[in-house]
C-alpha cells in the first residue's frame, strides 16, 4: 500500500485542508439531496484493513497504533470522501462478561469478526415487570443475565426506593457485599476501556484530517425500530415471532416503551454531542421476515412515529435497511423529503432511485460479491452504471451493500474508485 496519497487529476494541487472541506460539503449536499460537483464515496474498511496489512483480525483491536496507520494508508490509497475501520473494541464486553457477543479473540478465534449472539434474555413471563417498571427490571434483572460479572446487581434493591432520599442511605451495607463490588469494579474497568477507545477515535480522526478525510457523523447515536428492539437484545427472534401472535398487545406496549426510552436517549445525546444524526440499524422487518400485514400493524408504524419525532428535533435518520427492502419501499416514500438517508444492503439499487431518488439520500450500491470475486472490466461497467442512473442529480453516496469490506480484493477496490472518478463527476 502507497503511504503518501495518490490523488485523482482532480484533486492534484490541493491542501488537505482544501481537500476535507471539499469532501465534508460533498456529503453534506449529497444528505440534503443535493448535487455535489461530484458522486461522494463511503469505505467501511472492517477487517478489510487486517487482510492488507498481513495482521489477524484480533491484532486490529490489540494494535490500535497499526490500526490507524492501516486507516491512513487505505484512505491515502482509496481516497474516497468518508473511511471508518474496524467496529467498536472488544474490551469492554470482555470486562462485563458479555453473553451476547463475541469478537476475534474472546470467544472467536483471532481470524473472527464479530458477532452477536441473539438470545432469548427476556422471558414472556417478565414482560408484565418489564411494562411496569423498565429501569428497575433492566438493572436488577436483565443486565445480570446479560453480562457475566454483572451478576452482582441481582443483589440490589429496588431501585425505586432511592425516592426515599435520607432514609436509602440506611440500605447502603447492601452495596458492601462482595458480588456488587465486583460488579461495579466491572463496570469502572469497562468505563476505562471505553475512554482508551474513545481517544483512539479521536487520534485516528486527527490522522485522517491531517491527510483532507473528514470524520463520519452519523454513527455517534445508534437507535432501532422498535420491534428490532425488543427482538434483539430482549426477546430473541424466535420470542418476538411468537408473540406477535400470543402477546400481540403486551408486544406492542413494550414498543411503544422502547419508542420513548430512545427517542429520549437519541434527542439528548444528539444535542450534547453536537451531531444531528441518528443511526438506525434495521434487522426484522426486511421482504421475507414478515408479512406486510404484520409489518404495518408491529414494524413500520413505531419505526416511522420515531424517525418523525427525529426529524421535529432536527435530527436526520440515518437507516440501513439491512436485506432487501423491494416490497417496501413505497412505505419509505411517505418520509418527508430531504430529511432521512437510507443505507441498502441488498435491494434494487436502480428501484430505490426510481421510488426514494427525490424522497432521501441514499447510500449504497456496490455489491460486496463484485470485490470479492469480480473482474475489473465488470466492475468498470456497473459502476458506470450505477454513475449514470443512481447517482443522477445527486443525493447518492457511493458505497459496498454491507458495511464490511473483509475479503475484498484490493486491486477491486482501486477499479471501483477509479471508475467513480471518471463517471462520478457532475457536468
Amino acid at each position: 500500500m502507497p503511504e503518501t496519497p495518490a490523488l485523482n487529476s482532480l484533486d492534484i494541487g490541493k491542501t488537505p485542508e482544501q481537500l476535507f472541506a471539499e469532501r465534508k460539503q460533498r456529503i453534506s449536499d449529497a444528505v440534503l439531496l443535493k448535487q455535489p460537483d461530484r458522486i461522494p464515496m463511503f469505505l467501511y474498511m472492517g477487517y478489510m484493513l487486517a487482510q492488507m496489512g498481513g495482521i489477524k483480525n484480533k491484532d486490529l483491536y490489540d494494535n490500535p497504533a497499526k490500526t490507524r496507520e492501516l486507516l491512513v494508508m487505505a484512505a491515502n490509497r482509496f481516497q474516497p470522501d468518508m473511511i471508518v475501520g474496524a467496529w467498536h473494541t472488544p474490551k469492554p464486553s470482555e470486562a462485563l462478561g458479555d453473553r451476547m457477543t463475541n469478537w476475534p479473540g474472546v470467544g472467536l478465534g483471532p481470524e473472527g469478526s464479530f458477532q452477536f449472539v441473539e438470545k432469548e434474555f427476556m422471558k414472556v413471563e417478565d414482560y408484565d415487570d418489564f411494562l411496569d417498571d423498565p429501569s428497575d427490571w433492566a438493572i436488577r434483572v436483565y443486565t445480570p443475565r446479560v453480562f457475566k460479572n454483572l451478576e452482582g446487581l441481582s443483589m440490589l434493591w429496588p431501585l425505586g426506593m432511592w425516592l426515599y432520599g435520607y432514609y436509602n442511605t440506611l440500605n447502603f451495607a447492601g452495596l458492601t457485599a462482595p458480588p456488587v463490588v465486583a460488579a461495579f469494579e466491572a463496570i469502572q474497568k469497562a468505563v476505562q476501556h471505553t475512554v482508551e477507545w474513545i481517544g483512539q477515535l479521536a487520534a485516528s480522526a486527527q490522522e485522517l484530517a491531517g491527510s483532507g478525510f473528514p470524520p463520519i457523523p452519523f454513527f455517534n447515536t445508534m437507535a432501532e425500530a422498535p420491534f428490532d428492539f425488543v427482538g434483539d437484545t430482549l426477546r430473541g427472534m424466535r420470542g418476538i415471532f411468537l408473540d406477535m401472535r400470543r402477546n400481540p398487545e403486551k408486544l406492542l406496549e413494550a414498543e411503544e416503551k422502547v419508542s420513548r426510552m430512545q427517542l429520549k436517549y437519541a434527542i439528548s445525546n444528539s444535542k450534547i454531542l453536537g451531531l444531528p444524526y441518528a443511526f438506525f440499524p434495521l434487522h426484522k422487518g426486511s421482504d421475507g421476515f414478515m408479512s406486510l400485514q404484520q409489518f404495518e400493524k408491529f414494524y413500520w408504524p413505531q419505526l416511522k412515529g420515531m424517525m418523525l419525532k427525529l426529524i421535529e428535533n432536527n435530527i436526520t435518520p440515518v437507516v440501513f435497511y439491512e436485506g432487501k427492502w423491494d416490497d417496501r419501499l413505497d412505505y419509505l416514500a411517505d418520509l418527508p423529503k430531504g430529511k432521512t438517508v437510507g443505507f441498502f444492503q441488498n435491494s434494487d439499487i436502480f428501484k430505490v432511485k426510481k421510488v426514494l431518488g427525490e424522497v432521501m439520500c441514499i447510500i449504497g450500491g456496490m455489491p460486496n460479491s463484485l470485490l470479492i470475486n469480480g473482474k475489473p472490466e465488470e466492475i468498470r461497467t456497473y459502476t458506470r452504471k450505477v454513475c449514470e442512473e443512481v447517482g443522477k442529480d445527486g443525493g447518492f453516496i457511493f458505497s459496498t451493500g454491507v458495511m464490511e469490506m473483509y475479503g475484498s480484493k484490493p486491486e477491486l477496490v482501486d477499479a471501483w474508485v477509479d471508475a467513480v472518478r471518471e463517471f462520478g463527476v457532475y457536468k
